[in-house]
C-alpha cells in the first residue's frame, strides 16, 4: 500500500483525511449497487470501512498489505456488505460465494459497537467541555499516539516544555471537572 495514504491516515490534518475519504467514495457506492444497497446505508458502510482502515493504519497494521489503498478500501468494504447481508437480510448475496476461491482469506476485526462504561460516559461528558485547544492536544497525544516532539512540530509550540505543560495543565483541568460534585 502506498506510504503516503497509511501517513495521511495517521498523522494528516482533517482536510488531508477528508480528501482521501472522498477519493474512492463515488466509486464504491457505484460499486455497493450491484448489491442492491440503498445509498444511506452504503454511506454508513463506507464510513465504517474508512473508519476500519484508519484503525488498522493507527495500529501499524497497513504496513504489510500489498495491495493499493482503493482495492484494500473495497476488500473491507465489501467484507462489510457481506456481513450487513447476513445480519440485516439472512441472506448471503450469490456473487460472495461465487468469488470465494480461497477459504484462507484474512479476517478483518470490526469493531462492536461497546456500552459505555460510566467513567467513559463522564470522560465524554465532560471531554467536549474542554476548550478547542485542549481538546486538539489530547486527541494528538493520547489517540493518534503523536510524541510530545511530533505535537510541538506539528501543532507549532515553541518547544517540547511547552507541549508537555499544555497537556498537563489540559489533563488537571478534566480531572477537575469530573471530581467537582454538582451543586
Amino acid at each position: 500500500m502506498n506510504q503516503s495514504h497509511i501517513d495521511t491516515l495517521i498523522h494528516s490534518e482533517p482536510k488531508a483525511i477528508s480528501k482521501l475519504y472522498y477519493l474512492h467514495r463515488d466509486a464504491f457506492f457505484n460499486f455497493g449497487r450491484k448489491y442492491g444497497i440503498d445509498k444511506d446505508t452504503m454511506a454508513d458502510i463506507y464510513q465504517e470501512t474508512f473508519v476500519v482502515l484508519r484503525r488498522q493504519a493507527l495500529k501499524g497494521r497497513l504496513a504489510a498489505v500489498k495491495s493499493s489503498f482503493k482495492t484494500y478500501l473495497f476488500a473491507v468494504g465489501k467484507r462489510m456488505i457481506f456481513n450487513y447481508y447476513k445480519k440485516y437480510k439472512n441472506i448471503v448475496p450469490l456473487e460472495s460465494v461465487l468469488h470465494i476461491v480461497d477459504d484462507k482469506v484474512e479476517n478483518i476485526e470490526l469493531d462492536e459497537p461497546q456500552k459505555l462504561s460510566v467513567e467513559q460516559k463522564l470522560l465524554r461528558k465532560f471531554f467536549d467541555k474542554l476548550g478547542k485547544r485542549c481538546q486538539e492536544m489530547l486527541i494528538l497525544f493520547y489517540y493518534r499516539g503523536l510524541t510530545i516532539e511530533e505535537i510541538a512540530n506539528k501543532s507549532g509550540y515553541e518547544n517540547t516544555n511547552v507541549v508537555s505543560s499544555q497537556k498537563s495543565r489540559c489533563i488537571k483541568q478534566l480531572k477537575e471537572m469530573i471530581n467537582t460534585p454538582k451543586k
